[in-house]
Formats: C-alpha cells, sequence, structure tokens
C-alpha cells in the first residue's frame, strides 16, 4: 500500500517523477503494466503473491494510479532492496546476539520496473472514485490487526518478569507494580481489538467489517502504550540491555570465563540464559525486532495523526450534545438530519443492526 510519496504537498499526477507512486505505465488487451515504488512492505520477500493498491484518496486526474493488482513477488520487472537495520552484522556469528533466537522477519522496498499484471489479476483500473474507500476500508482490517502487539507484548512482559526474576527481584514491590501496569497496558491493545470485531458489521456483500471507531482506536492505542511497555521492560532489565558484550566475547577462551563469572545472577541460572534474556529485551525494544514492535506500531497502518482523523470524523458529537441537553435540562429543537443520522450509526454500532 505505502508509495515512497515524494513532495507530501503534491497529488500523485503533479509529481515531477511520476513513479513517485505505482502507477500504470501501458495498457493492453491482456492487462496492465505499473511502475513506481512501494516501501516498507514487511515479509514480502517470503510471500507468493503482492497485492498493489493506492496508499490515498485520489481525483480525476490520477485515474492511471487507481490500480489494485495480484503481483507474483518473482514477476519480472520487480527488484527488491532489503532494509537495513541495526546490529546486523553482529548477529552474524552465533544466535544469541540476535535476540530472537528462532524467528525473524523483513522489511524490503519493492521497486516496479513495467511489471505486467494480467487481466484476471486486476481488481481496479482507474476507477480512482473508489480509491479513498478502499483505503479506509482497508486500514479499517489492518488498523484492527494491530491487536497483533498484544502478543509481542506478551513476550517482552515475559522477558522482563524472567529477568527480574534471574536477578533475585521477584518479591520486589516496585517489579511487581511495573509488571502489573506492563499487562494492563497491553491488556487495554487486546481488549479494543477485540471489541472492534465484536462490534463488526456485515456488509451487502456478506463481508464483514470491523468496527471503525474501535479499530482506529486499537491501532491508536498500539502508536503509544508499546513504548511505555518497553520503557518498563528496559527498567527492570537495567543497564546491561545496552551494554553486554557480544557472543563472540562470551565464547573466547579467557574473556568467556570472567564474563561467566561476573555476570552472573542467581546462582540456579546459567550466566548465558540471563544474556539471551536481556538480548532479547534489547532486540524487542532498541534493537532489530525493534523495528517491527517499536517503529512499526507507531507507522503501520498509518501515522497517528490518520486515525485521529478517522476518531474525529465518527465522534459523533451532535448526538452526545443532545444526551447533555436533556440531562442538562436544555430545551431542545426537533432533531436534525445529522443528528438522527449519528443516532442511527450510534445504535447501529452498538446493537450491530
Amino acid at each position: 500500500m505505502t508509495d515512497v510519496k515524494g513532495d507530501r504537498s503534491l497529488a500523485p499526477h503533479q509529481q515531477e517523477d511520476k513513479d513517485m507512486f505505482v502507477h500504470i505505465t501501458k495498457r493492453t488487451e491482456e492487462g496492465v503494466f505499473i511502475s513506481g515504488a512501494k516501501a516498507h512492505q514487511t515479509g514480502c520477500i517470503n510471500s507468493h503473491f503482492m497485492m498493489v493498491m493506492p496508499t490515498m484518496r485520489l481525483g480525476e486526474k490520477d485515474s492511471d494510479y487507481a490500480v489494485v493488482g495480484a503481483v507474483p513477488v518473482g514477476a519480472e520487472g520487480i527488484t527488491y532492496i532489503y532494509g537495513r537495520q541495526s546490529c546486523d552484522s553482529r548477529s552474524e556469528e552465533g544466535n544469541i546476539d540476535v535476540g530472537n533466537a528462532t524467528y525473524g522477519g523483513q522489511e524490503a522496498m519493492v521497486i516496479f520496473e513495467d511489471v505486467f499484471i494480467p487481466n484476471n489479476y486486476i481488481f481496479m483500473d482507474g476507477e480512482y472514485q473508489y480509491a479513498a474507500m478502499l483505503v479506509e476500508r482497508f486500514t479499517n482490517y489492518h488498523r484492527r490487526s494491530y491487536v497483533c502487539k498484544s502478543g509481542v507484548g506478551d513476550v517482552l512482559i515475559g522477558a522482563a518478569a524472567a529477568i527480574a526474576e534471574m536477578n533475585g527481584l521477584t518479591k520486589v514491590s516496585h517489579i511487581k507494580d511495573k509488571l502489573v501496569e506492563m499487562t494492563h497496558l497491553n491488556e487495554t491493545v487486546y481488549a479494543t481489538g477485540i471489541a472492534a470485531s465484536y462490534q463488526g458489521y456485515a456488509t451487502k456483500s456478506g463481508n464483514y467489517m470491523a468496527d471503525d471507531m474501535l479499530a482506529n482506536v486499537c491501532k491508536h492505542h498500539v502508536t503509544k502504550l508499546p513504548f511505555e511497555i518497553s520503557r518498563l521492560a528496559q527498567d527492570l532489565g537495567g543497564g546491561l540491555v545496552s551494554t553486554l558484550p557480544s557472543e563472540k566475547d562470551l565464547n573466547h577462551p579467557v574473556i568467556g570465563k570472567l564474563l561467566k563469572k561476573y555476570l552472573k545472577g542467581k546462582t540456579d541460572v546459567s550466566t548465558e540464559d540471563r544474556i539471551r534474556t536481556l538480548r532479547l529485551i534489547e532486540n524487542m525494544t532498541m534493537g532489530r525486532n525493534a523495528v517491527g514492535y517499536l517503529t512499526e506500531s507507531m507507522h503501520g497502518a498509518g501515522s497517528p495523526q490518520a486515525q485521529r482523523i478517522q476518531i474525529s470524523r465518527m465522534m459523533q458529537l451532535e448526538y452526545k450534545k443532545r444526551l447533555a441537553s436533556i440531562l442538562s435540562g436544555i430545551e431542545i429543537e426537533a432533531d436534525s438530519k445529522e443528528v438522527v443520522e449519528e443516532i442511527g450509526s450510534y445504535f447501529g454500532r452498538v446493537f450491530n443492526i
């Protein structure tokens, strides 16, 4: 979805370089050809297909940018530029410094140079007037899906609790309180995501949409709460989160013995296990995985202002002002069309009708 955008003050068709937004370069009887670039494409390299779509509202002059199509990842004309992340070179040796020793992922920029999409893989071709609705519906799904960050939060809370235990601090009151706060924040993200689905509704086609307001509230929580959870995890981890020697040092015949002696926590916990746990906290809050937990939490599915715009559109202030007027005894004129629509929207959302 995310085009590189060029000059943000200009519409796609106004860009000096037309490739700042993916667009159709040629149409044939068999299909279309597209050029441009998509940034931040998580997991694209180990996928089978990419679904290319607009990233914003489009006007009539942007019709060549109104394209949605499925493209095989190995299609001719595609170039992938792999994202470079912090600590890449350090993690090439062994698996302790990786932080997440078992799983990984990637982001890449995808360059399209006259990539062909056959007709049976095209879902939008020039219908610019539907681009805004498509973006809003896509982001509705995507912003609700950011409840996944509560699963990442569970891992980080577990690592913070584990390092506290390895340090012999499980009975300290402020340690317990910080773990409670991390859990409270994490479950808030989870709750709004689940609520958005529960309040979902069927479209005329039979597809289900999550509740628009709650989906945006879920994602807006994700732009804030993981940062506080990460701060608390670093607090519990201590300074070693950022100053640990490398796995190469740990395996050194002389230095390794010193590290195993001086980086020991509780006597029944191995130094290596303590280091692995600290590396995981580092990785999730300031290392390679922090890209997925923190930066992606901020910008994935739209940066914070995008959710605030959507929330502002759905605040139903006229209806809420009417409630306040009734309870405060202020005389109310006949309901305007705007208020009636907001009341209908409210009850439709609450009671799934």
